[in-house]
Parts: C-alpha cells; sequence; structure tokens
C-alpha cells in the first residue's frame, strides 16, 4: 500500500480483506455521515470486518460497516450496521457495477481515514482467492520473514 499524505490520519484497516481477496484496483469514496457518526469515527470506533459495497439504483452503499454509538450522542445515534451512502462520481459508479455484474467481482471497503476534516474510504475491487491462493501468499510471506530473519542474524554476527 502506498503511503498517505500529510494531513491524512488512518482509523481503521480491513486486514482479512487482504486475506480473502486479491485487490485488482483501489479508488476513493467519501462517505454520508450523520454528526455522531463522524465523532465515533475520530475516536476510532470503525470495523470494517464481513464489510462489502453494494450498487443499488444507482448509488453505491458500504453494508456491514460497524460504526460504534457516540457515547454522548444519546437520542442522535444511529443504527451502527446501517448501510451508508458513499460519495462517488456516477460515471464510477457505472463502471463498477457494470465490472461487478460481468466479471463476477466483489467492492470491498479496504480502510478508513481522515483526509483534512473529511471522512475518507479506501474501497477496493477485489477477485475472491482461492484456499491454494492464501496458501501461496502465506508460504511467501514466511519465506520472506525467515529471509528477514537470517539476514538479521548474519549482520549482527559480524
Amino acid at each position: 500500500m502506498s503511503p498517505r499524505p500529510e494531513g491524512v490520519k488512518q482509523i481503521s484497516k480491513n486486514r482479512k480483506a487482504y486475506h480473502d481477496y486479491a485487490v485488482l484496483e483501489t479508488f476513493e469514496a467519501g462517505v454520508e455521515l450523520f454528526g455522531t457518526e463522524v465523532k465515533s469515527v475520530r475516536q476510532g470506533n470503525v470495523n470494517l470486518r464481513d464489510s462489502f459495497c453494494a450498487v443499488k439504483d444507482g448509488e453505491l452503499f458500504a453494508r456491514g460497516m460497524h460504526i460504534s454509538p457516540y457515547e454522548k450522542g444519546n437520542i442522535f445515534n444511529r443504527d451502527p450496521l446501517r448501510a451508508r451512502r458513499l460519495l462517488v462520481h456516477r460515471r464510477e459508479i457505472n463502471r463498477l457495477g457494470a465490472r461487478v455484474k460481468q466479471d463476477g467481482l466483489t467492492l470491498v471497503p479496504l480502510s478508513v481515514y481522515l483526509k483534512g476534516s473529511l471522512v475518507k474510504i479506501e474501497v477496493g475491487l477485489c477477485r475472491g482467492k482461492k484456499l491454494y491462493d492464501k496458501r501461496e501468499a502465506e508460504a511467501s510471506r514466511d519465506a520472506n520473514r525467515e529471509m528477514g530473519r537470517q539476514l538479521r542474524n548474519k549482520t549482527g554476527m559480524e
């Protein structure tokens, strides 16, 4: 993942998505939130596990994204699992909707971050990994980790 520019604060990352899916393309989207939800996001109370995006009636929605109720929000708190509209250009929504229908791909929220005062979501166009792909990725990760250990031990002995 590329380093974030200044003024960007990472709130939450969907690590499970990187394990379950091969990310083909990423894009940034704004999120339509209510005031107490924004306050809760700023506190870091976001869980992206098991969340996904869906195109419905020409609009893009994030579903399954859990934003915990703001503790001082009382009557203004919303349902933590409600569908949240993502703010993306119409052309991009149509393009993504077509790719999802044709190619059998999935739209998955990868991370939530603050860009200035705005809450943004990084959404990935993903293809599901098969079990052998997951094993292969884990094996290469373990091999890289072991090589790093060997290099550290070798340079530390000299």
